[in-house]
């Protein structure tokens, strides 16, 4: 699903961010990235999102070199791709329902089955009684929670998650982890960048390791990824 192949990336013309990363994630597989602050994970992620183009290496994804596709077809690659930011991007002049419902109407859908889908995943990450209030007036926790929703409602094909739990608290924090569990096993590729190494631990997914705008290691996969989750946390 991705490949990186000796990519490097500056800001500006300045020092490497990224320096020679090369890295391979199979379809459906699910990995945490993992650093200190500056190491290089959020820049690592515009490129799998294509904000970002690399100064060198090729990028595949969707089985073509990503790094030298047509400005045209970005879009249309990106509509593959969901995206969870650190810093929410949700429209504030939209309630948290049509923020969500974003994703499905510029794909072409519409009318009252995208309303229900919408409103039954903002229930299940415990918004049930803030649907129609706007980024605005929401808090941090609560911003994170839309972010997420909006990210996965249309099941892409890749997950790219910036500190997803950064603001929420333990328990929800599980119980979102459990949501991106989920999702891996329907056949989602996801990438998780976090400085949580207990939540790493306790999901005992893989992880990608950056220090210094390098990658240190590649750990090898392991299996039943998320049977180290509260067993209830889908549930509570």
């Amino acid at each position: 699903m991705v490949e990186f192949r000796n990519v490097s990336m500056s800001y500006n013309k300045g020092f490497d961010v990224l320096n020679d990363i090369s890295f391979k994630l199979e379809t459906g597989s699910m990995h945490f990235l993992t650093g200190p602050s500056g190491a290089g994970k959020t820049s690592l992620l515009k490129l799998m999102y294509l904000a970002n183009r690399p100064n060198s290496g090729e990028i595949i994804m969707f089985c073509r070199d990503v790094a030298k596709a047509a400005r045209e077809d970005l879009p249309k690659l990106r509509r593959r791709i969901g995206v969870v930011f650190q810093d929410f991007r949700l429209l504030d002049h939209m309630s948290a329902v049509d923020n969500v419902a974003l994703p499905l109407r510029i794909a072409g859908g519409s009318g009252p089955q995208i309303v229900e889908h919408v409103e039954e995943l903002l229930s299940w990450v415990g918004l049930d009684d803030r649907m129609l209030a706007n980024p605005s007036t929401l808090s941090g926790g609560e911003k994170q929670r839309v972010a997420i929703a909006r990210a996965v409602i249309r099941r892409p094909d890749i997950l790219l998650a910036d500190e997803p739990t950064g603001n929420v608290d333990p328990e929800m924090s599980e119980r979102l982890m459990y949501l991106f569990v989920e999702l891996n096993k329907l056949g989602t590729t996801i990438v998780i960048a976090t400085h949580d190494n207990n939540l790493v631990e306790k999901i005992g997914a893989p992880r990608l390791h950056l220090e210094g705008g390098k990658l240190l290691h590649l750990e090898g996969t392991k299996k039943n990824i998320g049977l180290n989750l509260d067993k209830d946390a889908g549930q509570s």
